[in-house]
């Protein structure tokens, strides 16, 4: 049994209306996911083994969510925001980065003497830059933090870690890096087969965020379509005893009619056994300890 951790950045519960990129085009891993259409008026599930709710990720402060304040209250169960008394982003601010380097999600699991896993790879560029500058996102820093190991080039060539964007794309066209393309389902069964060597399997896709700084509904499209195809075989073909947990840190994507963050509230899915343990959950806050039981 195993816990497949799928973070998707800045994606929260919008109207049903032309700014919503959710409303103007079918994405069928959300539907299933959520029972119906993907909105705010979407009715939470709560099944044996299919869990869907709206949770909070504003976390009691004023202002817009942003990534390094939610992205740690997500990662560590500590309200980030309320610890320096505002949102903060997109890096973690010097005064959480301490809960990001002690009490991560993945420290957890290995304390219980299990097997975390970050399923994100980087170019040589990404190294190059974070070290001159020690300037690490959340993932990355808890990663390292955590003595695990962020993968590289070789990783991918070795098909056990996965580009930002899903289809590897990128590194070849922009960096001129030598990577074969590869479809969404083919990533999906990439991450499926490096499952079973570990008990929690994160990978993060931020691309979705980006596209709703731009507000174009093409692009939205552009990152959201290989992203449902991802998701939905992993939703079919997952083993029946691992559990899919899918959340985001704050809204953005489901209103292009704004370039900022959302104060919307986010999805949390959950398939798999024993979902009942997110059954409580209101906010970002709950989302690791729930983990963590699962795997115990």
């Amino acid at each position: 049994m195993a816990v497949i951790f799928i973070f998707i950045d800045g994606v929260g519960l919008g109207e049903k209306d032309s700014s919503n990129p959710f409303a103007k085009n079918r994405y069928e891993s959300f539907e299933i996911l959520t029972d119906g259409y993907f909105n705010k008026d979407a009715k939470p599930v709560q099944q044996k083994d299919h869990l869907y709710k709206a949770i909070d990720a504003n976390l009691g402060v004023e202002g817009l969510p942003q990534s390094g304040t939610g992205q740690t209250a997500l990662f560590t169960g500590r309200n980030a925001a309320k610890e320096i008394g505002k949102h903060f982003g997109p890096f973690p601010h010097s005064g959480i980065k301490p809960f990001l380097k002690k009490e991560s999600v993945f420290h957890g699991v290995k304390e219980m003497g299990k097997k975390p896993y970050f399923m994100n790879a980087y170019p040589p560029i990404f190294f190059e830059h974070a070290q001159k500058r020690n300037r690490w996102s959340c993932t990355t820093l808890m990663t390292k933090s955590a003595d695990l190991k962020l993968n590289s080039t070789e990783d991918v060539l070795n098909e056990s870690a996965l580009t930002a964007e899903i289809v590897q794309n990128a590194w070849r066209e922009k960096l001129g890096i030598d990577i074969p393309k590869i479809t969404p389902t083919e990533a999906a069964n990439r991450l499926l087969n490096v499952v079973p060597d570990y008990d929690l399997v994160l990978y993060e896709y931020y691309l979705t965020d980006k596209a709703g700084h731009n507000q174009s509904p093409e692009e939205a499209e552009r990152v959201l379509k290989p992203l449902d195809e991802f998701l939905l075989q992993i939703i079919k073909e997952k083993r029946s005893s691992d559990t899919l947990v899918i959340t985001s840190d704050h809204g953005n994507l489901e209103d292009l009619s704004t370039k900022t963050h959302t104060r919307n509230k986010v999805p949390l899915f959950i398939l798999g056994e024993n979902g009942e343990k997110f059954g409580e959950i209101a906010s970002l806050t709950g989302v690791k300890e729930a983990i963590i039981s699962l795997i115990e």
